[in-house]
């Protein structure tokens, strides 16, 4: 097996938590992305809502993709991890996930978590995608 890291600029060094924000698996091409929050690059929370840290957190899945040479189109599974009961959230998060996915479909799972990597992280999100 062999893997490359992928790291891009744009978001926060995971180096100080001993990770990557993706690595690709070169051998099967398939993309494994590490959680993704609505962090900057100080490590600090820039929305207070689910709906905005949702947001964020599949913007910077989106930054991920594209810096590993994937796309939207190219994400196989989704697991969004949501501070609280998820049902309370479906309302506001279905519209967003269906927006950002469109098309591509992928198998999504939800899950509501009692914590999350600080505090004010109300939404994480983590993949599965495709190079090929």
């Amino acid at each position: 097996m062999s893997k490359k890291l992928i790291n891009p600029k744009e978001l926060y060094d995971g180096s100080a938590f001993g990770m990557s924000q993706a690595v690709i698996e070169t051998e099967t091409g398939l993309l494994y992305i590490s959680g993704q929050v609505d962090w900057n690059q100080q490590y600090e929370i820039t929305e207070k809502s689910v709906e905005g840290q949702t947001r964020r957190a599949l913007n910077n899945l989106k930054i991920v993709l594209e810096n590993a040479g994937s796309s939207v189109g190219q994400l196989l599974h989704v697991r969004a991890y949501v501070r609280g009961e998820l049902g309370e959230y479906m309302n506001t998060l279905a519209p967003i996930f269906s927006e950002f996915l469109g098309e591509s479909r992928p198998a999504l799972t939800g899950i509501g978590v009692a914590s999350l990597a600080s505090p004010e992280t109300l939404v994480e999100i983590e993949a599965v995608a495709s190079l090929k």
